[in-house]
């Protein structure tokens, strides 16, 4: 399983956020010069953490983003579900009732992508922004 630029900077974008954005709101500029990732990437991937309930944004001239929750309630596995979608190594891992496989009942590969499908979940749902920003120190 490879992620993507866009779960990768949704990622580093929180990770920017919980640093600077404590006590005042951060401009998607600000953002972006800090951790360079374009503004027009930025403009994409910011609705997308506000969507998922991970960033509020304010409008106006001194508007701008900043966490939606207290660090130790965001996952490293909830920005990057934001940013990716699913985290599944192949399509017939994902749990949705649309996503029926027509071998399900002698496939036994599914065993493995469940499991390996769990590990990833069980991995980045154990980070949270708290433990990331005390990495940061």
């Amino acid at each position: 399983m490879k992620i993507s630029t866009k779960g990768q900077y949704s990622l580093k974008a929180m990770v920017d956020l919980a640093l600077n954005s404590e006590n005042n709101l951060q401009t998607i500029s600000q953002i972006a010069e800090r951790t360079q990732i374009s503004e027009t990437y930025l403009e994409q991937l910011l609705p997308k953490l506000r969507n998922a309930g991970l960033v509020e944004s304010i409008r106006g001239a001194q508007g701008g983003y900043r966490l939606a929750k207290p660090l130790d309630q965001i996952t490293a596995g909830e920005i990057l579900r934001a940013g990716e979608g699913d985290l599944i190594p192949v399509e017939c891992a994902a749990t949705s009732a649309d996503l029926t496989c027509p071998n399900e009942e002698t496939c036994v590969t599914k065993y493995v992508w469940k499991r390996i499908t769990e590990s990833i979940n069980e991995a980045v749902d154990g980070i949270t922004l708290a433990d990331l920003k005390e990495l940061h120190k």
